[in-house]
């Protein structure tokens, strides 16, 4: 049997034929010498082929086989037609910043369950996406708000997407409605639901989309979409801003304002927003900078100054957003000049705080000065403690306050003076000491900021002026005014300018560089051998274990402090010596002596220890202080008249009261006399 193929050049008859006689003879199957010569596309056999095997979908389409030889593509979005090549054109708001907006209108009755989605693309982190209105009122919005996609249903139920869509990326966004809930889907991922009341869609209602053409309005949701958006449905019903080559059904386009074609991006380098010599490249609806060695930041405008080594070899350089600094501390003595500087001319910032650091053993002193007028400022060490003066132009705007902790004790100290509330013309001062901010002195009155410091004023470091008394003798680190530093380096000193534009300036001669105080152990103030340690600007000698003093000049009295617990102490060469009480031994008599470790208890007898001294115990068959002599019967005398015992074996006499001893012992009843030991 022969069959035909399908020929897409013309259209012909496409399946199986068998018998066909022409004539009397056998036309189809048309095969061997006398068949016919103009047989095109015909073969033999009927068998059924697959069309989905030659992937005939485009785009990821979906084939689906639906009968004998035929096939349908199920397209994903935003593709259409039978073999999904035709792509919906995006439309393009907002180009060059355009206010651009397209309004459709709605041609049949959806009723209270709908789906609202469309592909986004956008940078921008705000701007109004869609509006469904009718006569009365908008009664379903989609926005951008901080990148997110926000849903609110008549001006009351409300739901914000989780995830950001402002990443320049398409993101399919899916709205679904339904009688009683509303849900939000980004790609097929859930965003959320929240319960509504119902809305009803119906035909006449208006498609607002990219905004609205009320400026105000549309400003009340972000302004005007910047981006593209492609694929817009209601339902199954296509919203085309421009119509695809295949039919589709879809919403009448009432009106397209400033929206064009495609999805093409503004070219973000025109105004070459690169600064620094970087070079623009631009993205869609953005750009990216490629920016020199030592460079960096979006524009390039975040110089790493640091990296140039502006500073010199001494110093610390510390990067900020509008240049650099030079880091180094600075000595103050008493043959050193006070160190002064003035604003640009070009400070235009509000100056309402000070911070400073130092380190000094000086009980009364001035760090920093400065006057205009009746105006003035003096942070100042009164007996120990930190003292800041301010006087306002008003002559009621006074202000007194000191630190809480001394500050006279040779370290580092950080001190922060700083209005209570900036944003008043006059506020109380507080004083922050080493960054302790739960711990403030805050002044009973109040004054007004710095900002007569900006230009033409003469700010001191380390004096009240040139030839007052009380200079500062220390160490001062780095001291700022409103955020500005007071530099210890000039320009001509730096290896590079410095290049933002407020700045102080120093107009003194150049200060001594590091932090040093006075060489107190030179000469050696410490006597005996002992040895001198610099605690900047104070001295501590650590003397041998025989001297002691201040300077190691006397000698140590050991027994001053009484080391014999149970004894009494004798100084020597060697240190001291004690003579210990009766029970008590070690070299401090601090061991009580066990009375019973040596006793001469005899014959069996017990040690009873007692205060300093023991006794014996003795058997019954011994007696005596060690239990050494035996122990002899007792004899009970007596008549009627009397009674009396005769001890250590004597008898009873016939003589009144009177006991017959044995040898050795003697005495009325016979006690016993002491025998040698």
């Amino acid at each position: 049997m022969d069959y035909f193929n399908d020929n897409e050049t013309a259209s012909g008859f496409l399946g199986c034929m068998r018998d066909v006689w022409l004539d009397s003879h056998i036309v189809v199957p048309g095969l061997g010498l006398r068949s016919p010569a103009n047989q095109l596309n015909v073969k033999q056999g009927c068998s059924d082929w697959d069309r989905c095997k030659e992937n005939p979908c485009q785009n990821r389409g979906r084939c689906v086989k639906t009968g004998w030889r035929s096939f349908s593509c199920e397209c994903h979005r935003p593709y259409e037609g039978e073999h999904c090549l035709d792509e919906h054109v995006a439309a393009r708001f907002g180009s060059e910043d355009l206010e651009s907006y397209a309004v459709f209108t709605v041609e049949d009755n959806p009723g209270d369950s709908n789906s609202v989605s469309m592909f986004v693309r956008t940078r921008r982190s705000q701007g109004l996406l869609l509006v469904l209105s009718n006569t009365t009122s908008q009664y379903l919005r989609v926005w951008l708000e901080d990148g997110k996609v926000k849903v609110q249903i008549n001006n009351f139920e409300s739901l914000l997407g989780m995830e950001t869509v402002s990443d320049g990326h398409f993101h399919l966004i899916t709205v679904l409605v339904e009688p009683q809930s509303l849900s939000l889907f980004m790609s097929a991922k859930s965003q959320g639901r929240v319960p509504i009341r119902s809305v009803l869609v119906q035909a006449g209602d208006a498609v607002y989309v990219g905004g609205l053409p009320d400026r105000r309005a549309s400003l009340a949701f972000g302004g005007y979409f910047k981006g593209c958006i492609q694929d817009l449905r209601i339902n199954s019903r296509r919203l085309q801003f421009y119509p695809v080559s295949v039919p589709v059904g879809s919403y009448q386009l009432q009106s397209l304002m400033k929206v064009t074609h495609g999805c093409t991006g503004d070219n973000s380098c025109t105004n070459n927003p690169c600064l620094h010599g970087g070079v623009c490249y631009s993205l869609w609806d953005d750009f990216t900078c490629s920016c020199p060695p030592n460079i960096a930041g979006q524009r390039c405008e975040e110089v790493r100054w640091c990296e140039l080594s502006p500073c010199p070899s001494s110093a610390a350089c510390q990067a900020h957003t509008q240049g650099f600094e030079c880091l180094v501390n600075v000595s103050l003595r008493s043959d050193s000049h006070i160190i002064t500087y003035r604003g640009n001319g070009k400070i235009q910032r509000y100056l309402s705080s000070i911070s400073m650091h130092f380190r000094t053993r000086q009980q009364n002193a001035t760090l920093l000065h400065a006057e205009r007028d009746s105006q003035f400022i003096t942070i100042s060490i009164h007996d120990g403690h930190l003292v800041l003066e301010l006087q306002g132009e008003k002559q009621t705007s006074y202000v007194y306050i000191h630190s809480l902790d001394l500050v006279s004790d040779g370290q580092w100290h950080k001190a922060d003076f700083s209005m209570d509330s900036p944003v008043l013309q006059s506020s109380r001062w507080r004083i922050v000491l080493d960054e302790r901010w739960e711990k403030p002195s805050i002044s009973f009155t109040s004054s007004g900021d710095l900002d007569f410091l900006r230009e033409d004023v003469d700010i001191i470091l380390g004096g009240l002026g040139p030839n007052s008394e009380g200079n500062f003798i220390g160490c001062l680190g780095s001291v700022e005014i409103g955020g500005l530093a007071l530099p210890h380096y000039s320009e001509v000193e730096m290896n590079l300018p410095r290049p933002q534009e407020e700045q102080f300036l120093r107009t003194s001669g150049t200060p001594y560089f590091g932090c040093w105080g006075s060489n107190v152990c030179e000469p050696d103030p410490c006597q005996n051998e002992g040895v001198c340690e610099d605690l900047f600007d104070l001295f501590k000698c650590h003397c041998p274990s025989d001297w002691d003093g201040q300077r190691c000049e006397f000698t140590v009295d050991d027994c001053a402090s009484n080391p014999c617990v149970h004894g009494a102490c004798r100084a020597i060469s060697s240190g001291y010596e004690c003579s210990c009480d009766a029970g008590y031994t070690g070299r401090r008599c601090e061991t009580e002596v066990d009375v019973c470790a040596h006793h001469k208890c005899s014959n069996g007898g017990t040690c009873l220890r007692g205060l300093k001294h023991y006794s014996c115990l003795c058997p019954r068959s011994t007696t005596g202080p060690f239990c050494r002599y035996p122990k002899l019967p007792v004899s009970f005398c007596g008549n009627e008249r009397w009674n009396y015992s005769c001890f250590n074996g004597g008898n009873c006499s016939s003589v009144e009261d009177n006991c017959d001893c044995l040898p050795g012992f003697t005495g009325k009843n016979m006690n016993p006399q002491r025998l040698p030991q």
